[in-house]
């Protein structure tokens, strides 16, 4: 199945209520889980991704099948190595080929015991629960900061706590604030000077918690108001200091002409017409960021050079090579260098005729490229739209909310 999206045939106004972060849901849930709350957490992510995570932690199973939810692979083989049984869990193919030996191996020289049921260092796994002895490992700071959060997350409850040496450049430096920030809302306080955390053995303390809405989701609409010069767009629950680190989106956004202001619902986004000739960014602490702000430069015709990618290549699929294939498609080459750099200088090629967008089962693949229909008459077309469930499973309604008009292809 795939989308026909067209452009809305009015002025664009709308207030948009943006699903609950995800990257706070699924790290409360596992907290809420640690500290045997008996609150329920209010306002969690609707998305695929938390839902699967709510399933394998109130299932009496030992099998768990997430899906394409590589968060809740690494939170959940980080919770599961200290919860005493056996257990397997395994996910889709693409899950069968995202790496997940880095944790594995920190995880085992903490004292647990995790083995691979089919090809070395990939899930399915294997794990055999049992108290964490912990103690000092070092991780390269390049790695997936979702193995840092998982470990940190259980670090507590091991025997004698955890010290853990980053080495070289830390990358996604936010998201290892936002869990040590969550952590310390559930009790538990940890050290983090220069390139190593500690966290001393210590119980987490249940709290209520209400989960705040999505910076990551706010992107496509500061996408959309930044192409279609809209300022008539409110996203309620949105606040200005966030934990999230995509947050930052809102500076950045002003480069591109979309101003934000803050009132005591959210957020109201105001176009400026203030739109920078060239965009250099270091994309290292937002990488979720770095689809969206590709898709509306070229939109622009803004010439862009974006550093800090290196983790894009082992998210959902390897997104720095989905972007150069679907954007060529429209006639943008893009290049990219070292793994973790990607550009545009302005080269075009000539277009496809009627192009059909490939989200390649990555719900930002199909966000991103969704406000491009603002450019084109005859609309755009997204294969597999319903990708966007692993995060935002209300998209679609939301941009015919906003007056786009989406049929099936």
């Amino acid at each position: 199945m795939s989308y026909l999206i067209k452009r809305p045939l009015k002025v664009i106004n709308a207030s948009i209520q943006l699903p609950a972060s995800k990257s706070i849901s699924n790290r409360v849930l596992i907290l809420n889980a640690l500290s045997y709350s008996p609150y329920d957490i209010r306002n969690l992510s609707d998305c695929d991704d938390t839902e699967v995570m709510i399933k394998a932690l109130t299932s009496n199973g030992r099998d768990f099948d997430i899906k394409a939810a590589g968060t809740a692979m690494r939170f959940l083989t980080a919770f599961l190595s200290k919860v005493v049984g056996e257990w397997t869990i395994t996910g889709t193919e693409r899950m069968k080929n995202r790496p997940i030996r880095i944790l594995v191996d920190a995880l085992n020289a903490l004292g647990a015991r995790i083995e691979y049921m089919e090809k070395e260092g990939y899930p399915p796994l294997r794990i055999f629960g049992s108290a964490l002895q912990g103690g000092a490992i070092s991780l390269a700071g390049g790695v997936s900061s979702q193995y840092i959060s998982a470990l940190l997350m259980v670090a507590p409850l091991m025997e004698k706590g955890l010290t853990l040496m980053l080495e070289g450049n830390i990358i996604s430096r936010p998201y290892i604030h936002l869990t040590l920030q969550l952590m310390k809302q559930f009790g538990v306080v940890a050290t983090w000077e220069g390139q190593t955390i500690r966290v001393e053995p210590q119980e987490y303390k249940p709290v209520p918690f209400v989960v705040e809405s999505d910076w990551s989701a706010a992107s496509y609409w500061y996408s959309i108001a930044a192409i279609s010069k809209s300022t008539g767009i409110e996203l309620p629950g949105l606040f200005e200091n966030s934990l999230q680190g995509d947050a930052a989106g809102a500076q950045l956004f002003s480069k591109l002409g979309v101003d934000t202001t803050y009132t005591d619902q959210g957020i109201r986004l105001n176009y400026t017409g203030n739109v920078t000739d060239r965009l250099e960014y270091d994309f290292v602490n937002e990488p979720d960021l770095a689809q969206t702000f590709v898709v509306v430069c070229v939109a622009l015709d803004i010439p862009f050079r974006f550093t800090g990618l290196q983790s894009l290549k082992i998210k959902e699929t390897d997104r720095m090579e989905a972007l150069k294939t679907e954007l060529k498609k429209y006639g943008y080459l893009l290049t990219d260098h070292d793994n973790s750099i990607l550009e545009w200088n302005g080269e075009k090629c000539q277009p496809e005729s009627a192009p059909v967008i490939a989200t390649y089962e990555d719900h930002r693949m199909a966000m991103a490229f969704a406000p491009l229909a603002v450019m084109y008459p005859q609309g755009i077309c997204i294969a597999d739209p319903e990708v966007v469930s692993k995060s935002h499973p209300g998209f679609w309604n939301d941009l015919r909310k906003a007056g786009f008009i989406i049929t099936e292809n």
